[in-house]
């Protein structure tokens, strides 16, 4: 499902498209606004959002074997809330998906 797709989805709840499309642009930019500047941002049952450091370090290049040195960064992390990991436990049964 991409963003369209769910916009429809809430449309078809909501019975507006434009409404629709406003909620989740809100609720889009609310969460980035929040997480950018340093606030974990938790919805209940569905999950956690949240901004996580990783610090500098040293890889290797696969090909040649050179070492790599990464630069610290800051990224969005996402940890899913039990009712949500349950939920796709059971869509995983039913639907019998494997990778």
């Amino acid at each position: 499902m991409n963003k369209r797709e769910l916009v429809e989805a809430i449309a078809d709840r909501v019975g507006d498209r434009k409404t629709a499309t406003e909620s989740v642009n809100a609720v889009i930019d609310a969460i980035q606004k929040a997480v950018a500047s340093g606030d974990k941002v938790s919805i209940t049952g569905f999950g956690a959002f949240e901004m996580v450091h990783k610090p500098a370090r040293t890889a290797r290049n696969p090909s040649t074997g050179a070492e790599i040195n990464v630069a610290e960064s800051w990224a969005p992390k996402f940890r899913p809330g039990s009712d949500f990991k349950e939920l796709v436990n059971e869509g995983g049964k039913k639907s019998g998906k494997k990778k």
